[in-house]
């Protein structure tokens, strides 16, 4: 899909003309006011169609009347669902070039309609022998600066949605490391052997019950004067079984997704060239599979992270959390002044906050209500959970420094508190996007399977 910038948009030649209408409120287009208004008693309520043809009177061949709600509730969210919405239906209609005018949005609306327009151009479908049907080009009259850097956002987006969807025969560790090295970057692949240096012991033991061989990532992007250092982790787990502990069937089918958080910083980190933050971002993925092999780590084991702590092994299902142990051990260890790491850690923050937003912890208030304030700007949803000390008991072990798991409640909070025992002299903020990363079914902007989680919000955090 290619998004054209002009400035006469009822001049130009296309199959649908979409103009948008308020409740209460006549459109532009006196055709559309008589028929669709007048006559249907189309109300224009949020996310709502109508569709008609000019009768060769336009350049258009039909008109289709957006509805956009009540004009005083109309918010950025909302505009962006609409669009998402009109370009399903102009594929419905198997339109292949769609213009839009907008009139009476009182917020500048550039980046939400690239996001709507792509996210509503997704499909995962690169296994079907019949593809998805698209629009092939629309043309829009906005701020085409704000329009170009969303599409580099949106692609990087598409990036990370693809991985997460890809099944894991596809997106293995070593697959994940081939994509890393080809993004034109400063980037480190780390064996086995380098991690056993390192003392990696909570990440290797994960990845013991595989095959697959583990793959540790370090990809830097740097410019003159950093104004700041950021690293972002994200997890990297290409599937999931549950290791001994292992997952009912229904549980592991969409576990190819637990490496959302790590095709979320290869989808920034493929971007960053092109963006040019002023800030030294540095994206670290501990890539592995956890696998009951007959080498699989135990339950009852006891393990030595980077930094020395001893974990005992309560259950081989909590197995994230031992990878970004040693991920955060390493950041940390790479000067740098923010580590951010992003993961689809606990089935507890998706009981917590369902699918509709992210979980998000930190030991730097600031820092968080940051990420949040830069993740609701452009459609993604934070909330705060607490640390408070008092979760951290069940974290206690009687033969080692901690166990891995603790108690059923309040277990978003605990496992951010068990990473923070591997964070050393920097700010840091842990972002659960277990709820978020996979839909089960259509929702919103997005359809079934991988939301690109994370790539947004974090662009926009770094470009700040």
């Amino acid at each position: 899909m290619k998004i054209n910038i002009t400035a006469d948009i009822k001049s130009t030649v296309c199959d649908i003309l979409v103009i948008n209408q308020f409740e209460g409120e006549k459109t532009t287009e006196e055709l559309a006011n008589k028929y669709a208004i007048d006559e249907d008693k189309f109300e224009g309520k949020l996310g709502t169609t109508y569709l008609l043809p000019t009768y060769g009177k336009q350049a258009a061949r039909k008109i289709l009347v957006l509805g956009l709600g009540k004009k005083e509730e109309l918010n950025t969210d909302k505009f962006r669902i609409a669009v998402y919405k009109a370009i399903k239906k102009a594929m419905q209609m198997e339109a292949k070039k769609v213009a839009f005018e907008f009139t009476g949005v009182d917020f500048n609306w550039a980046e939400q309609f690239v996001y709507g327009s792509y996210m509503a151009d997704y499909s995962f479908d690169k296994y079907k022998t019949k593809k998805d049907k698209k629009v092939e080009e629309i043309y829009v009259n906005c701020d085409e600066g704000l329009l170009r850097r969303a599409e580099i956002v949106t692609s990087g987006m598409k990036l990370t949605r693809d991985l997460a969807n890809e099944p894991a025969q596809f997106a293995t560790p070593s697959k994940l490391a081939e994509i890393a090295l080809g993004l034109g970057l400063d980037t480190k692949v780390y064996e086995k052997e380098d991690c056993e240096k390192m003392g990696m012991g909570a990440y290797l033991a994960v990845a013991k019950g595989s095959s697959q061989p583990p793959k540790f990532i370090h990809i830097k992007y740097t410019c003159p004067n950093p104004r700041k250092k950021i690293a972002i982790i994200g997890k990297g787990i290409t599937f999931d079984s549950g290791g001994l502990d292992i997952k009912p069937p229904a549980s592991m089918l969409t576990m190819r997704d637990d490496m959302s958080g790590a095709a979320c910083v290869l989808g920034i980190m493929s971007k960053i060239n092109e963006l040019k933050p002023d800030v030294e971002v540095h994206g670290i993925i501990a890539a592995c599979e956890n696998m009951p092999g007959c080498s699989a780590y135990k339950p009852g084991d006891i393990l030595t992270a980077k930094n020395g702590k001893t974990i005992e092994v309560d259950n081989t299902d909590a197995e994230g959390r031992l990878t970004l142990a040693d991920a955060l051990c390493f950041a940390c260890e790479q000067g740098v002044d923010e580590v951010i790491d992003i993961a689809t850690l606990t089935g507890a923050c998706m009981v917590a906050l369902g699918n509709v937003a992210a979980g998000i912890v930190g030991n730097d208030c600031d820092m968080v209500h940051n990420i949040i304030n830069a993740a609701k700007e452009v459609g993604e949803r934070y909330w705060e959970l607490p640390m408070y000390e008092e979760y951290k008991d069940s974290l206690k072990s009687e033969v080692a420094d901690m166990q891995n798991t603790g108690s059923r409640w309040g277990g978003a909070s605990t496992a951010g508190l068990f990473l923070k025992e591997f964070v050393k002299d920097a700010k840091w903020a842990h972002i659960d996007i277990a709820g978020v990363a996979f839909m089960d079914k259509p929702m919103n902007e997005f359809i079934k399977g991988a939301t690109g989680a994370g790539v947004r919000a974090l662009i926009n955090y770094i470009s700040k």
